[in-house]
């Protein structure tokens, strides 16, 4: 039998909310499950297989024999792209499809139309069953590629498919995308930074204005999709893994194209699966393996990019507000915080070093600051020297000026400049990405580009070991604004290298910049 395609046809999703796609898919998604019980096994496609024919699928359940699925009806969707550890040389690419497929691939190179080079992908499939706290039973295929010995500063042209499905032929070029691997010497480039995206509209239409940046690569500080809805990392949080399909489908339109870099927020902490509630993590993304251990700790990782290292934190590890993972790598992710930092700032070549996770060390809206952040991970900043920390967790955008010692070391307004030798860190709350938005304490306007407003206090919390809020007055928060937004970061080398970190409304309007210069 022809297998149904189970995407939205194009006019029709026209028509739908997100929410809309969201129920619409669901049906479909749970007659899928049946058709695969019924007729999939016997065309093989339970039976996932690598380039080198090594089954990569769990164990398949029993089917009629008179029954197949071709390949051809089996449409990949979701491409997303990451570096490897080596951003010059190594690309990551995966997808998904609705149901196991034979011998997946990718093929590259250096025209759209000559993409001679296959490789071989590998399936890694993840079986949601039906249980308590679980909306929807479903299985799911994630394929992922990786691509080593390409060419510094070159631009790449890929398509991915499986027996059936080949993207060279004629009438599948329109699935061609592409990619530009990092130079081999630091050059001017941008790249962009959100947490808390999910998927609806807001979200849609903040990867519009990403694309809009011309991104060397996005960052992506955690809550990812919100498949699991209170994020408190247990199995009583309520959970729906269609929602994944969604979010993939709804960020291919960049992330196809621009390196996606996620790291793990609380709300992707999936108690349904091992590691720790990171096994979805593992099949979803294929992320540098540079981190101290890739497979326990899959968010934490280290890329350099041009003048550029970036670190990305796991801080549900540290985290006194959210403890469902506290100190699971049993102090393993510091120390190796601590080493890399400091390789990162010898490095030749290296001028600024950007560290990027979830929750928040300081902020002033609905989460406040997390004590647990403050309390491990700022003395390595300050020890180092991080030129910027961008954080999510609170739905809006704050910075900070410099901070140094938990004090103010320099005001740093709309528009000014600061250096972290001398000045100390800023730190920026990056979390409009696309998920409801919060507010601020109450009586603290909001300021910022055009619409200053400055507070010479305000009076939040950060949360303690204990888990008793501590209340705080604190001086630190210079710009804030409670709308959808990104960061876009302009990263320069040469005689006078700078960071010049941007703030844009979900409209395009500016609502913060300034720089960072070091040795100023």
């Amino acid at each position: 039998m022809d297998l149904p395609d189970f995407g939205i046809p194009p006019r029709l999703a026209r028509r739908m909310s997100m929410a809309e796609q969201h129920e619409y898919l669901r049906t479909r998604l749970s007659r899928r499950r049946t058709l695969v019980t019924a007729g999939a096994v016997a065309g093989g496609l339970l039976t996932g297989c690598s380039a080198e024919g090594t089954s990569t699928a769990g164990p398949a359940a029993p089917a009629s024999p008179t029954t197949a699925v071709h390949g051809s009806a089996v449409s990949p969707f979701g491409r997303h792209l990451a570096f490897g550890a080596d951003p010059r040389t190594q690309m990551r690419i995966s997808w998904q499809v609705p149901l196991a497929v034979r011998r997946p691939y990718v093929r590259v190179g250096l025209q759209p139309d000559d993409l001679s080079r296959r490789i071989g992908a590998e399936l890694r499939d993840l079986h949601t069953p039906g249980q308590t706290g679980v909306r929807l039973a479903l299985d799911q295929y994630y394929l992922h590629a990786a691509l080593d010995g390409l060419r510094p500063g070159t631009t790449y042209y890929y398509g991915v498919g499986h027996d059936g499905f080949d993207p060279a032929d004629a009438g599948r070029r329109s699935t061609i995308s592409s990619f530009r691997t990092a130079p081999a010497s630091p050059e001017r480039f941008v790249f962009t930074a959100f947490g808390d995206q999910g998927v609806g509209t807001a979200a849609a239409a903040n990867d519009n204005l990403l694309l809009r940046q011309k991104p060397a690569f996005h960052l992506h500080a955690g809550d990812i999709c919100y498949a699991d809805v209170n994020g408190q990392g247990a199995k009583s949080d309520g959970y729906d893994p269609a929602f994944w399909d969604l979010f993939v489908k709804q960020n291919e339109q960049v992330a196809r194209s621009v390196p996606w870099m996620v790291t793990t927020g609380n709300h992707d902490m999936e108690a349904w699966y091992s590691p720790d509630g990171y096994g979805g993590q593992l099949a979803r993304w294929s992320l540098p393996e540079s981190g101290f251990d890739p497979r326990a700790a899959p968010g934490v990782y280290s890329f350099t990019y041009g003048n550029l290292g970036v670190v990305a934190l796991d801080a549900n590890d540290v985290s006194y507000e959210i403890p469902a993972n506290f100190g699971y790598t049993d102090g393993k992710q510091t120390a190796w915080l601590d080493r890399r930092l400091g390789e990162l700032r010898a490095a030749r070549g290296i001028d600024f070093v950007v560290v990027y996770f979830h929750h928040c060390a300081y902020s002033t809206s609905s989460h406040a600051s997390d004590g647990g952040v403050r309390a491990e991970w700022l003395p390595l900043f300050e020890k180092h020297q991080v030129d910027l920390v961008i954080n999510g967790h609170n739905h809006v955008y704050e910075r900070t000026d410099a901070i140094r010692g938990g004090e103010v070391g320099r005001s740093v307004p709309v528009g000014g400049a600061t250096d972290p030798t001398r000045d100390g860190i800023v730190y920026v709350t990056a979390g409009g990405g696309g998920r409801d938005l919060y507010g601020f304490p109450s009586g603290v306007k909001e300021s910022y580009e055009g619409r200053v407003h400055d507070h010479e206090s305000v009076e939040t919390f950060r949360w303690t070991k204990s888990k008793q809020p501590h209340q705080e007055t604190v001086e630190w928060s210079r710009v804030r604004y409670r709308g959808f937004s990104l960061l876009s970061v302009e990263v320069e080398s040469g005689s006078r290298p700078r960071l010049t970190v941007s703030a844009l409304a979900q409209s395009g309007e500016r609502i913060d910049r300034f720089e960072v210069r070091r040795g100023a």
